[in-house]
């Protein structure tokens, strides 16, 4: 859709540039921003004049992904084991067009449940890099970023650089599943797993306004996992849109991470 109300659009080189006067809107890949009317946006910034790299090494092998990274390119970064990449990429049902225009950043900041990069991110420890106004930065988890559906934890004049991952959780052994109403569907309950030394940790998304992580006991039961999963469910509370009704969305959110968990943590029973 054309944003008919937008008057200038520039390109952001410099953080002196990420000043936004009124109605002045930060763009990305604008795979959202041009999809429905923007009536307050009189104004595009467009960050990928910046020239920020996709993704780069980070110290002990942890790997930043920077907030004008395509999904695309999220793929096509040197990770231990790339599937798990794929999967959550694919979990949204972007199609290929999609995925080569929209970012990190945006996935992120739009704050949608089901988001595809939200659920990798923090599923991986990941923690945000925020540019602040001044010429400062803080970070923080990406659990606490994303607060809400759609609300996040950008103040006035903050700009999302970067999401950074680190070296051990990359390496971990992960778990994926993930549920939907129809075989195609948009994803109504998402499960990731990563083994550490001696917990499992359950990442949940889909289901939940906001991610939701539990660490676990490796010999965790069956019904033990189910019932950390129902409780920390109910106090967030479960989802609901077109993509399913928040009973249907809890169970099967117990059922996949007793399933990760047990292909994690040995079978525990």
């Amino acid at each position: 859709m054309d944003l008919a109300w937008v008057q200038t659009h520039r390109r952001a080189t410099g953080r002196a540039d990420l000043v936004l006067a009124p109605g002045e809107r930060v763009l990305a890949g604008g795979t959202w921003l041009f999809s429905e009317a923007q009536p307050e946006v009189t104004g595009l910034v467009d960050l990928t004049a910046m020239g920020w790299a996709p993704w780069e090494r980070l110290p002990e092998g942890g790997l930043r992904l920077s907030a004008t990274c395509t999904v695309e390119q999220v793929q096509q970064a040197p990770w231990p084991a790339p599937w798990l990449a794929r999967q959550c990429a694919d979990a949204l049902l972007m199609s290929f067009k999609v995925q080569s225009a929209a970012t990190v950043g945006g996935n992120l900041c739009l704050a949608l449940p089901a988001g595809a990069m939200i659920a990798l991110t923090a599923a991986l420890a990941g923690e945000v890099l925020i540019w602040t106004p001044g010429g400062s930065e803080r970070r923080t988890p990406v659990t606490a970023f994303v607060r809400d559906a759609g609300v996040v934890d950008l103040r006035p004049g903050e700009v999302l650089r970067a999401v950074d991952l680190p070296g051990p959780a990359l390496r971990a052994p992960t778990a994926f599943r993930r549920a939907s109403l129809t075989t195609y569907g948009r994803t109504a309950a998402l499960v990731v797993g990563r083994r550490e030394a001696d917990a499992v940790v359950l990442t949940v998304t889909g289901a939940v306004p906001r991610p939701v992580v539990l660490e676990l006991p490796v010999a965790a039961s069956e019904p033990a996992v189910r019932d950390a999963v129902d409780r920390a469910g109910g106090e967030v509370g479960w989802y609901t849109d077109a993509h399913g009704a928040p009973d249907w969305r809890a169970a099967q959110t117990g059922l996949l991470a007793a399933e990760v968990h047990a292909e994690l943590g040995g079978g525990a029973r």
